[in-house]
């Protein structure tokens, strides 16, 4: 089996997605009929559609994409842990056989010491026994919050996303390295091989660029703890879908057969409970 663990669909609004810049070639919707022909080409057989909006809509709306189309294998939805709702919220998300985990755009706080909230912290207690993922999405420089929460949450299962974000475009490894060798130090996090071509330089990336930042999160988490996502559309600032995919394949050449196929679907497929 074979899973693109991260991608997005929207029906775009500026309203419903500020964050997507005007003239991007994101500025229009993105719904499974663009995505399958790319999945189709490239041999895969389901993804995990992930949230765009911080929004309760949002997981309705998702959801019933994964209803629409099969292929949508799970959903990492959103839920406002900081509220007095959040368990009964978790508990309606996770009561759909399709919801499989939820984000919050840390990236995006103004408040640093956000993952140390008390509010939050009390939100992400509630996950777990609902079986639910929890995704990271933080820049590498939030890293040392996203170890402190794993560590007090062992029974949490954690997802880092896009390997935290380190600065491709400019070749620095440090301190992203020290620090994502301390987070895959900790059994209950997993990392996604994803986003890596907007971090690098959007137009004159190469493999070479993306090859030392594979090798550390390849030897820190090992293969049965990293999954392939495409980041579809997002992806489409920097390359495209087959491109990135043909990149991955090339850098994990090395593995054995059944290490290549955890890391393209079988880690997804286990890690989500698809």
């Amino acid at each position: 089996m074979r899973i693109d663990s991260h991608q997005h669909f929207w029906e775009y609004s500026p309203a419903e997605y500020g964050w997507i810049r005007p003239g991007s070639v994101l500025e229009r919707s993105y719904l499974p009929s663009g995505l399958l022909p790319e999945l189709t080409e490239a041999n895969i057989d389901g993804c995990i559609a992930v949230q765009a909006r911080q929004s309760l809509v949002e997981n309705d709306f998702l959801l019933r994409l994964a209803s629409e189309n099969s292929f949508i294998r799970g959903v990492v939805g959103w839920i406002d842990l900081q509220s007095d709702s959040a368990s009964l919220q978790a508990s309606e998300f996770a009561s759909n056989d399709k919801a499989v985990g939820v984000r919050h755009v840390v990236q995006d706080e103004s408040d640093p010491d956000f993952m140390k909230r008390p509010s939050f912290r009390r939100g992400i207690s509630k996950l777990a026994k609902l079986g639910l993922v929890y995704d990271i999405l933080v820049y590498w420089n939030q890293l040392d919050d996203a170890i402190a929460l794993a560590r007090d949450f062992p029974d949490q299962i954690f997802v880092l996303d896009h390997i935290a974000k380190p600065a491709i475009a400019k070749g620095i490894l440090e301190p992203w390295r020290a620090r994502v060798n301390t987070l895959a130090g900790l059994p209950n996090v997993c990392c996604k091989v994803s986003g890596m071509i907007t971090e690098a330089d959007h137009t004159n990336w190469t493999q070479e660029d993306l090859s030392p930042f594979f090798d550390v999160v390849l030897e820190a988490f090992g293969p049965s703890r990293l999954l392939f996502g495409s980041d579809w559309p997002v992806i489409k600032l920097a390359g495209e879908y087959q491109r990135f995919l043909s990149v991955v394949e090339n850098l994990a050449a090395p593995l054995s057969q059944s290490e290549k196929a955890a890391l393209m679907g079988l880690n997804a497929d286990r890690i989500y409970q698809l």
